[in-house]
Formats: structure tokens, C-alpha cells, sequence
């Protein structure tokens, strides 16, 4: 899915003036209720397309909610993949909808997942930077549950704001893309950290601060 960044940054910082929150783990059901917003790119069309589908219904305010979170998420992500696809070495998957696989560098398969801050990791920031082992654990233990949750190779962008506002760095996606192509100048397959979470073969997994 090709998007212009200039104009995804524009889109998803419109959402930063509604209050983010879930008021419930993602699941199945709302998932199937607001899949319209993979293809609904502008703003203000995902906000009609909610009234128009949920404005007499009693979860109304609750489906608002979710729906509004999930196009965020998307949409950051598909800028964010975007970024990686635009350097050299990484090529995109071929299959679009393998849900494993958003890309390969220098061989290496990746699915790629931004992330707030876990408020539950037992560290703070500046110790969480020395123990990214730790916290890659972790984020594979407690993220991204029923039809998202795997164990294959993932590079997490991890984002931290001052303000504890984390979750609005997901639309600051030049700046994301400035962290991202610093990343890359010295992208070195054989520094990617490994993990045994699985019996057949290792994980391969990395972390990209983005902290402001």
C-alpha cells in the first residue's frame, strides 16, 4: 500500500485532540467491527464512518474508542514500514498479507511492531536501555495477544516520551523516519539479539529507541 508520509503525519496528528483509550483488551470481536479502517486513510472519514455504523448502538462510545486507536496503529505502522522499504537494503515481503513478514534486511525476515513504553516493565528508561534483552522478552510475553500474537522475528521501535505521553509519537512519523534511517547506517545482521522462544529455531529481534 503505497502513502504519501507528509500526508499520513498530517492525518494521524489530527487524532491527538481525542483522549486514547481502549477501555478494553483488543479481541476478535471488535477487531471484526472496525476492519473498515484499513481502508479508510483520512481522518475525518473514519470519524463519519463510526457514526454512521455504531451512532444508535449502546457500545457506541466504546467501538469509537477501538476504532479510532486501531486506524492510528495502522496507519503509523504502514508509514512506518513505508520508511524501511524506501532503504536499500531492505526489500519488501512479497506477500502483502503475511502477517509474519513486513520486510527483509540483508536477508533477515522482520515483522515490525511500534511500541509505547510498557508502563510494567520493572525498569525505568535509562536501565531499560542497558537490558533491551530483557525488555524484548517481555514485550513478546505480554504484547500483542489472540490473532496477533507470534514468536517469529520482530524489530520493535520503542517509543518514549518525557511528558509520558508515548502514545502520540506513533504520528511524529519524520521524526520516526530520522531514528529509523539512523538505525540502519549500522544495521549489522550479526549484532541482532536471539532468543529460544520457540522449539524449532531461534527469534531474531532488535529494539530502535525513539525517545524524546
Amino acid at each position: 500500500m503505497d502513502i504519501n508520509l507528509i500526508r499520513a503525519e498530517k492525518e494521524l496528528k489530527k487524532r491527538l485532540t481525542y483522549p486514547y483509550k481502549w477501555g478494553r483488551k483488543q479481541n476478535d470481536h471488535f477487531d471484526k467491527l472496525t476492519n473498515f479502517i484499513y481502508h479508510t486513510f483520512l481522518f475525518d472519514d473514519v470519524i463519519s464512518e463510526i457514526n454512521k455504523r455504531f451512532k444508535n448502538d449502546k457500545e457506541h462510545q466504546n467501538i469509537s474508542n477501538y476504532a479510532l486507536n486501531r486506524w492510528y496503529n495502522f496507519w503509523s505502522a504502514q508509514a512506518v514500514e513505508k520508511i524501511f522499504c524506501s532503504i536499500p537494503n531492505v526489500k519488501p515481503a512479497l506477500d502483502e498479507k503475511d502477517r509474519l513478514v513486513d520486510f527483509t534486511i540483508d536477508g533477515v525476515t522482520f515483522d515490525h511492531k511500534t511500541s509505547i513504553f510498557p508502563k510494567n516493565f520493572p525498569y525505568p528508561i535509562d536501565e531499560a536501555i542497558k537490558k533491551t534483552d530483557e525488555l524484548i522478552n517481555w514485550l513478546y510475553k505480554n504484547q500483542s495477544q489472540q490473532q496477533r500474537k507470534h514468536l517469529k522475528n520482530r524489530l520493535f521501535i520503542v517509543l518514549y516520551s518525557s511528558d509520558g505521553e508515548h502514545w502520540k509519537l506513533k504520528s511524529e512519523i519524520s521524526w520516526l523516519k530520522e531514528r529509523i534511517e539512523k538505525y540502519m547506517i549500522g544495521f549489522n545482521p550479526h549484532y541482532l539479539l536471539k532468543f529460544q522462544l520457540e522449539n524449532d529455531q531461534p527469534t531474531i529481534s532488535d529494539v530502535i529507541w525513539a525517545i524524546r
